[in-house]
């Protein structure tokens, strides 16, 4: 199973200045869950079976979005949930629409909610990409029309075709 070693981080250019890939690693359309903590866990069990994080990253994920809560009231609601490098194994990106919104806390620790439609997981294995996948998925997040295309994909199929299509126009090198 996972360990707590990074196999794959020299593969990436840790360091480097080039732009990070955001590969899709898990994709769920409508997953139909009743809060934030039930669709953390969903996702993070799919990326322990995709063996792309440790075992220790369902609590490493929890517990940062209990401190440093990533719901983004942007034109559709969206939620950025991450974790720390160190609980990454596999570079890349989880992402899931919502059968239903889902109140995840505000960014900012405003302590109000938003009500996410959508789930954007980033995974990097290095601090420093965090700033820069996360300007290029906030570019894409501002759209509108690209996020509500994403929602109306009814099959995983369909939602990493189009996600695989809207993140190539986020960024150079993006897949």
């Amino acid at each position: 199973m996972s360990s707590e070693q990074r196999p794959h981080d020299d593969a990436h250019g840790e360091g480097a200045g080039e732009p990070v890939p955001l590969t899709l690693t898990v994709v769920v359309a409508q997953l139909d869950v009743t809060d934030a903590d039930e669709a953390l866990r969903a996702l993070s069990g799919l990326l322990l079976d995709a063996e792309a994080v440790t075992v220790d990253f369902p609590e490493a994920l929890r517990s940062r979005e209990q401190r440093y809560p990533t719901g983004l009231p942007t034109p559709i609601p969206t939620a950025i949930p991450h974790a720390d490098p160190q609980h990454v194994l596999t570079p890349g990106l989880a992402l899931a629409t919502l059968a239903r919104p889902v109140a995840f806390g505000e960014m900012g620790g405003t302590g109000s909610t938003v009500d996410a439609r959508l789930v954007v997981m980033p995974l990097l294995t290095d601090a420093g990409q965090h700033l820069a996948a996360l300007q290029r998925l906030m570019g894409l997040l501002r759209d509108g029309a690209a996020v509500t295309d994403l929602l109306e994909a009814t099959d995983e199929e369909t939602l990493r075709e189009r996600a695989g299509i809207r993140l190539r126009g986020a960024g150079e090198g993006a897949a």
